[in-house]
C-alpha cells in the first residue's frame, strides 16, 4: 500500500476548489450573447388547454421569444419516454403515455411545463412568463395512488385503463402459498414509504447553444450521465444528430439519482436556442426544484411473512403500489420492480417469495430512483418486518435476525438475485458491540427516571449496485447496456489521464480513481488527471448511478491500466535490455527484478513518444482504452443500529447513538467511504424523521419550499459511529462493492424501530415528526 494508494486516507483532490469557491458549474457558464429562460407552469394539477396567447408576453421589455409546444411538435421534437420496459404478469406491455416537453393539450401535475420565454435578462424572462394568458379547463385530480384506480376517479392517461401502468409480479405464487399453508405464525404489516423530494444543493439548470455557422449544438446540464442525455436527445428526442450535440456536465452539486433523467428543459432550451438564434441559459429556482425534480419512494405496501414453530422464515408475500406520477420519467419503471422487488430476500434464507407491484399514474410529479432506488423500500419492509416478528414472538431482534441469514454463498434467492459474497452476521457483532446493545437495559431506565423514553432499533440492509450484466438487464427490459469504460493517456512526460465515462458530483473521483492510478505506477496523484463530464472530450460511458462508480467504472480503469503496464513493461524492457517478464513497477520506475536496473517512469514515457528506441514493431505512443461489462451485481450489506430518547410530553425524538457496521468489500479510500456513508445516513434520518412530500386533494404541493418541507440539520443528527468489515466482491478485480447509497438503504428502519421500540407502539408512519410521535403515544395509552 502506497502513501496514496489503495486504502490510503487521501484528501480529496477536488475539494481545494470547492470550498475556495472555484469550482465551475452550469450557473457559471456565459456564451457570447447568451439569453435567459423562463417556464410557464401549470397552476392546475389536471386541465385541459384552451387557449394559449402570447402577444402581450412578446412585446415585453428584453423579450426575444415566446414559445409554446404546438411550435415544438411542429419541429419534431419528439416525446421524452422510459427507458426500461415493464410487462405485466399477463404479458402486456407497460401503458407510457407520450409527455411533450412542452404540454400543449392538458396538464398533468402542477408544475407541467406549457411555455418557454426567451429574453434578455432573468427578471425579464420572469416578468414575461407572468404576462403569458392561458385559459385552462380544470379537471377532476388524484394525488393517491390507493385511490387512483378507484372507479369513478379521474382517468390521466387514454392509454392506462384505471390508471394503471402495469401489474407486474416476481417469484413463485404457488410455492410461497403452500409456505403459507405449514407456517405456525404469520405477521402482517401495511408500509407506507413516504414520497420525497431530492434537493441536491445545486438546482437543476440547463445551457443550450445552437452555433449556425457550425450547425451544431452543445448543451451544458446538471446530469449524472452526460452520454445518455445525448444518446437520448439525439435518437428518440430528434433535437440533433448525435453526431452534432455536445452535452457537457462540469461540476455538479449533487445528485442523489434526481439528476440521471432527461427532462424538458434541457431539450427546451436546446430547441429554443436554433429558433431564438440565441443561447438560452434556464436555472431552476427552488421551488421549481420542489415541484418538478422527479421525486422519490411513494409506495404503499401489504406485506406478510410465514414463519415455522422455530421462528424460520417459510414464505414472504408483498404487494405494493407504485405511484409513479403523471408521467414515466427515464427509469421509472425499474425503481419499483427490478431494483425493488429484487431485494425483499434481504439479508435471509427465504425459500419462497412472491411479490406484486402495480405501478400506477397520478396527477403528482414524476416518481423516479432516488438515492437507493427501491433498496430502501424492500429494506424498509424487511426490516419492520423482522422486528415486528421479533416482538410478536417475545424473541431477541438480532437473534431472530441471526438465526434466518444466508450463511453460505453464492446464494440464489427466489427473486432473481445471486448473492456472491457476505459475512452478515460479522456486521451484526460489530454493530451490537459498537452499539452496547447488552447494556441497553439500564440506559432504557436511566432514560425512564428523567421521563423519558428510549428505545432501541436495528436494520440489517442488503442492496444490489452496480448493475449488471447488459445482457442480463436487456432481456428483464432496460433500454441500454450498463457497462462502463475508460481511456488511460500517459503523455510524453509520464502525466496521466483517465478519462472515465462515470460522472463525478461529489463522489470524490478525482481522488480515488487517481490513487487507483498512483497504486498501480507509483506516479504522484498530482501528476493524475481525471476527465469526465463532457462528451467531445470523453469515449461514450454510461454515466453515475445505482453506486456503480467504483465496481464498474473503476474496474474499466483497471482494464484500461493493464493494456498500459502490459506495454510500459515491453518498453522498458526493451531500454533496459532484459527480458519482459522481469519488469516490475516500484516507486514510479521500471525495474528489473533483482537489480538496481530502472527507468524512471517519465523516461519510459518519453521513450513511447519519441519513438527513437522501441522494439520492432511497436506502435509509439501510449494510450489505452477498455470497456468494462460486469458479471454481476455487487451486494454490499451491513447492520446498522439506532437508538432515540423520545420525550412523552412533546413526541420529540433525539437520536442519541447510531451504529453503521458495513461490508463494502475493498475500500480505495475510508475516509471518503465514511463521508458517503455519513451523507446516506443523514438522508435516510432525514426521510424517517422529517421528509415528506405532500399534495392536497387538488393536486397542490403544501410542501413546496423550505419553509414546509424538513430537510435535517446539524442539529437532527448525532455523531455516527461507522466501521467496515470485508468480504472482497469476487465479480470485479478490485473486489469492491459500492458504498453511496448504503446510509440512505438501512437507516430508515433502524430509526422507525428505535422509536417503535420506546413508545410501545408498532404503528407509526414516516416521517415519525413529533405530531406522529404524540400521536402513537396517546394512542397506545388509550
Amino acid at each position: 500500500m502506497g502513501i496514496e494508494g489503495v486504502g490510503a486516507r487521501v484528501a480529496r483532490k477536488e475539494d481545494k476548489r470547492f470550498i475556495t469557491g472555484a469550482g465551475r458549474y452550469v450557473d457559471d457558464m456565459v456564451v457570447p450573447g447568451m439569453k435567459h429562460a423562463a417556464f410557464v407552469r401549470s397552476p392546475h394539477a389536471h386541465a385541459q388547454i384552451k387557449k394559449i396567447d402570447v402577444k402581450k408576453a412578446q412585446g415585453m421589455p428584453g423579450v426575444i421569444g415566446v414559445l409554446t409546444g404546438k411550435e415544438l411538435k411542429a419541429d419534431g421534437i419528439g416525446n421524452l419516454i422510459c427507458g426500461w420496459m415493464i410487462h405485466s404478469k399477463d404479458g402486456s406491455p407497460m401503458k407510457m403515455g407520450a409527455w411533450s416537453p412542452l404540454a400543449f393539450d392538458r396538464v398533468r401535475y402542477v408544475g407541467d411545463a406549457v411555455v418557454i420565454v426567451v429574453a434578455e435578462t432573468k427578471g425579464q424572462a420572469r416578468d414575461a412568463a407572468e404576462a403569458v394568458e392561458i385559459t385552462y379547463k380544470e379537471l377532476k385530480a388524484v394525488v393517491d395512488a390507493s385511490k387512483a384506480m378507484d372507479k369513478g376517479a379521474p382517468q390521466i392517461r387514454p392509454e392506462a385503463d384505471n390508471n394503471l401502468i402495469f401489474d407486474w409480479d416476481i417469484g413463485n405464487a404457488d410455492d410461497t402459498a403452500a409456505a403459507f399453508g405449514k407456517a405456525a405464525h404469520v405477521v402482517k404489516m401495511d408500509i407506507i414509504n413516504n414520497r420525497l423530494v431530492p434537493n441536491a444543493m445545486e438546482p437543476r439548470a440547463a445551457l443550450g447553444h445552437y452555433d449556425k455557422a457550425e450547425d451544431h449544438y452543445t448543451c451544458w446540464t446538471t446530469s449524472q450521465n452526460p452520454h445518455v442525455a445525448r444518446l437520448v436527445m439525439s435518437a428518440f428526442y430528434n433535437v440533433a444528430p448525435e453526431n452534432k450535440l455536445r452535452v457537457i456536465a462540469p461540476d455538479v452539486g449533487g445528485g442523489f439519482g434526481s439528476k440521471i433523467y432527461i427532462y424538458p428543459e434541457e431539450i427546451v432550451c436546446l430547441w429554443a436556442s436554433k429558433k431564438t438564434g440565441v443561447p438560452v441559459k434556464w436555472v431552476a429556482d427552488r421551488t421549481e426544484s420542489f415541484l418538478t425534480d422527479a421525486h422519490g419512494r411513494d409506495h404503499h405496501t401489504h406485506a406478510e411473512m410465514a414463519f415455522d414453530k422455530d421462528h424460520r422464515i417459510l414464505g414472504l408475500k408483498v404487494e405494493t403500489q407504485a405511484n409513479l406520477g403523471a408521467y414515466m420519467s427515464l427509469f421509472s419503471s425499474a425503481t419499483p420492480t427490478y431494483l425493488y422487488a429484487t431485494l425483499l430476500s434481504g439479508q435471509y434464507n427465504i425459500p419462497a417469495i412472491h411479490a406484486n407491484v402495480k405501478a400506477i399514474y397520478t396527477n403528482t410529479a414524476p416518481v423516479d430512483a432516488y438515492r437507493g432506488a427501491g433498496r430502501p423500500e424492500a429494506t424498509f419492509v424487511m426490516e419492520r418486518m423482522m422486528e415486528t416478528a421479533a416482538r410478536q414472538f417475545g424473541v431477541s431482534p438480532a437473534e431472530l435476525r441471526r438465526k434466518n441469514f444466508v450463511t453460505s454463498f453464492p446464494h440464489q434467492t427466489p427473486v432473481i438475485m445471486c448473492y456472491d459474497a457476505g459475512d452478515y452476521a460479522a456486521s451484526l457483532d460489530a454493530a451490537m458491540q459498537a452499539s452496547d446493545y447488552a447494556g441497553f437495559a439500564k440506559r432504557k431506565a436511566a432514560a425512564a427516571n428523567k421521563g423519558l423514553l428510549r428505545g432501541i432499533g436495528m436494520s440489517c440492509y442488503i442492496e444490489a449496485c452496480g448493475i449488471a450484466p447488459s445482457a442480463a438487464v436487456g432481456s428483464l427490459g432496460a433500454g441500454v447496456g450498463l457497462w462502463e469504460s475508460a481511456e488511460v493517456r500517459v503523455n510524453a512526460v509520464g502525466t496521466i489521464e483517465v478519462l472515465t465515462g462515470s460522472h463525478s458530483h461529489g463522489q470524490g473521483h478525482e481522488t480515488t480513481f487517481a490513487q487507483l492510478v498512483n497504486e498501480r505506477f507509483g506516479v504522484p496523484l498530482d501528476s493524475v488527471s481525471i476527465v469526465h463530464g463532457d462528451t467531445d472530450k470523453v469515449q461514450m460511458g454510461m454515466g453515475t448511478y445505482g453506486s456503480r462508480s467504483g465496481a464498474v467504472g473503476m474496474s474499466a480503469i483497471v482494464k484500461a491500466l493493464d493494456k498500459v503496464e502490459a506495454k510500459a513493461k515491453k518498453i522498458a524492457a526493451h531500454l533496459l535490455e532484459a527480458d519482459e517478464g522481469d519488469i516490475i513497477i516500484e516507486n514510479g520506475a521500471l525495474k528489473v527484478a533483482g537489480t538496481d536496473k530502472n527507468v524512471p517512469w517519465f523516461q519510459m514515457a518519453l521513450a513511447a513518444y519519441t519513438a527513437h528506441n522501441l522494439p520492432g514493431g511497436m506502435e509509439p505512443g501510449l494510450k489505452e482504452t477498455a470497456f468494462y461489462d460486469p458479471s454481476n451485481f455487487t451486494f454490499p450489506a451491513g447492520c446498522y443500529i439506532c437508538e432515540v430518547e423520545v420525550d412523552p410530553e412533546t413526541g420529540v425524538t433525539e437520536i442519541v447513538q447510531f451504529v453503521a457496521a458495513d461490508d463494502f468489500g475493498n475500500i480505495i479510500n475510508p475516509m471518503i467511504v465514511e463521508g458517503q456513508v455519513h451523507g446516506g445516513l443523514a438522508q435516510g434520518i432525514g426521510q424517517a424523521l422529517l421528509e415528506g412530500a405532500h399534495y392536497d386533494n387538488s393536486g397542490q404541493l403544501l410542501t413546496a419550499s423550505y419553509m414546509d418541507y424538513t430537510m435535517p440539520r446539524a442539529g437532527d443528527l448525532p455523531s455516527f459511529k461507522v466501521s467496515t468489515s470485508n468480504t472482497p466482491c469476487p465479480g470485479n478485480p478490485l473486489g469492491i462493492k459500492g458504498c453511496g447509497e448504503a446510509g440512505a438503504i438501512g437507516s430508515p428502519p433502524a430509526v422507525i424501530n428505535a422509536i417503535t421500540d420506546a413508545i410501545g407502539s408498532n404503528d407509526l408512519a414516516m416521517p415519525a415528526s413529533p405530531s406522529t410521535v404524540w400521536a402513537a403515544i396517546r394512542a397506545t395509552k388509550h
